[in-house]
């Protein structure tokens, strides 16, 4: 006589058309009511009941039942499609590259329920040999986070990305920064630029270059107020960036700088510069408010930047691969040191974060000003000439 299963146990039957011993199990219900099952397969009663008990085990131990159909390539493509809403286009689009290339090819047939520890650290351990140790970091991450997604939606028991740490891959490209003399020739050089005021502005106060991009008209006082108690000198305020939201790296990145008098002279050309290319284009310009703008008016694009820094850098006798606008900042920084400056005081100037002159001054008000890169500067290159006509 066959004995009737308890209730709880599951089912266990003979299935013609796939000729196999199927077990299922019922692990709970849908808002609307419908039982949620699933199921496992052998060839015997015996693996059948097998698979069923694993079944029930998992789910006694409160763990959720992993499809078996799920690859990493299918988790990677969700998280990408819907955990990154929110973020910057940019941001998407190297996520996007960084997983197509390097996870989904590698690992994305993998059945995500059969992806062990041991899968990725020898992924890892393989492109340590091609990729940067912070592009490595990026790659964990974004598995780690398409993992998680899968974790919550019940697609895996457990996430073992979390499990591996993430090795020391080749060694970047070394910031750099320009000499005394290599200074003053890319200035030099940039005379005959359209990007002129940016290079000067850039290598003279510091500033980010998504900070750079971003500077406004509004946000620039080329006259200051010499009758002020104290005297209020010509300023840029550093409160924006081109991130997402308009903010800048850190909120105590927000300053407001001096600016030198070959900063002034700079951008009274580009003020000048921009004005004829407004006239020349015509309908065509499209106001952006933005002091480094194209000839169209628009925003400057990071790519647009770099390329044209380059040429001035191949003008200046530099090797124009060896060099990119980032690198204004750390001339910046190093002209100073080299000058007798204070690391605490540079580090104010180009808004790094740890200081406490930066959050208590600038976090809330625009005054007072920064006022010893300016005048170091107008030290090193000397006090700049009047606006000319470009």
């Amino acid at each position: 006589m066959t004995t009737r299963r308890s209730k709880g146990d599951g089912g266990l039957f003979w299935s013609e058309s796939r000729q196999r011993w199927i077990a299922e199990v019922t692990i709970g219900y849908t808002p609307a009511g419908k039982r949620i099952m699933r199921r496992g397969s052998g060839k015997t009663k015996t693996e059948a009941k097998a698979k069923l008990k694993e079944v029930i085990r998992d789910h006694d131990d409160g763990l959720a039942i992993a499809p078996n159909g799920v690859t990493v390539a299918d988790v990677v493509t969700d998280w990408l499609t819907f955990g990154l809403s929110g973020r910057a286009a940019s941001t998407v689009e190297k996520y996007t590259i960084l997983c197509n290339v390097h996870v989904i090819s590698a690992l994305g047939a993998r059945k995500l329920r059969d992806l062990s520890a041991t899968d990725v650290d020898k992924w890892l351990a393989a492109k340590s040999s091609e990729l940067s140790t912070r592009t490595l970091r990026e790659l964990h991450a974004c598995l780690n986070r398409a993992v998680n997604r899968a974790m919550a939606r019940d697609q895996v028991k457990r996430n073992v990305v979390v499990l591996c740490g993430i090795p020391a891959g080749q060694d970047g490209r070394p910031s750099k920064s320009l000499t005394l003399e290599q200074a003053k020739a890319v200035l030099k050089a940039a005379e005959q630029s359209s990007l002129r005021a940016y290079i000067v502005v850039s290598l003279m106060t510091g500033a980010r270059t998504e900070e750079l991009r971003a500077l406004r008209w509004d946000y620039v006082d080329l006259d200051g107020n010499a009758d002020a108690d104290p005297p209020v000198p010509p300023t840029i305020q550093v409160w924006r960036s081109v991130r997402v939201g308009g903010d800048t790296k850190t909120r105590k990145s927000r300053r407001t700088l001096a600016l030198p008098a070959g900063c002034v002279a700079a951008l009274k050309w580009q003020q000048a510069t921009q004005e004829r290319e407004r006239e020349h284009a015509g309908k065509k310009w499209q106001e952006s408010g933005v002091v480094f703008a194209s000839s169209t008016g628009r925003e400057r694009d990071a790519a647009g930047v770099r390329r044209a820094f380059r040429r001035v850098a191949g003008l200046a006798g530099l090797n124009q691969g060896e060099w990119t606008p980032r690198e204004l900042r750390h001339s910046f920084v190093s002209l100073l040191s080299d000058s007798g400056m204070g690391l605490e005081e540079i580090a104010d100037l180009v808004g790094h974060s740890g200081t406490s002159v930066t959050e208590k001054v600038y976090r809330h008000q625009l005054r007072p000003v920064l006022l010893n890169g300016a005048q170091t500067m107008d030290k090193i290159f000397g006090p700049g000439e009047d606006s000319r006509e470009a």
